[in-house]
């Protein structure tokens, strides 16, 4: 586990197997306006801190940063089935759903909000991205649907 600050939900704290943070801006390397932990690939950020940030993120899990999958967010109710890692490929969704140990789920926001599902006995785990739209849309629900497609 890294020293980044972060914040927890004790209903999934008190889940045997499943880990999970809240990242905040602390603890990152970007600079200026993105001065924080800025792991969007999307930004306009320097891409070897956004590296940074992600190794960071990634090490907070004991994970190497490939592991750390977070998709292009377009405010969808999309959410995908992560089986293996996704290397430089940023699918574009907002939820992503995975029953792989050892590939960690992500959801960047700022205004929108981080959704975070568990069905620890069936080793099933989704991050969704729910913007107004997306929350209006189904990107909760679109992200249930893809773990019961993974046995949950």
């Amino acid at each position: 586990m890294s020293s980044l600050p972060v914040l927890q939900s004790s209903l999934l704290a008190d889940i045997a197997g499943v880990r999970h943070a809240f990242f905040t801006r602390q603890g990152g390397v970007s600079k200026g306006i993105y001065d924080s932990l800025n792991v969007g690939r999307g930004s306009r950020d320097e891409a070897d801190d956004v590296r940074e940030n992600r190794r960071r993120a990634a090490a907070h899990f004991g994970a190497p940063p490939e592991a750390l999958l977070t998709c292009y967010q377009i405010h969808s109710a999309q959410a995908l089935i992560a089986r293996s890692l996704w290397g430089d490929e940023r699918p574009e969704a907002d939820g992503v759903v995975t029953a792989t140990p050892g590939l960690v789920c992500g959801a960047l926001s700022a205004d929108c909000a981080p959704i975070l599902i568990a069905d620890p006995q069936a080793g099933v785990v989704a991050a969704a991205h729910a913007g107004w739209k997306g929350a209006l849309d189904g990107v909760v629900q679109a992200a249930v649907d893809q773990m019961v497609v993974l046995g949950a």
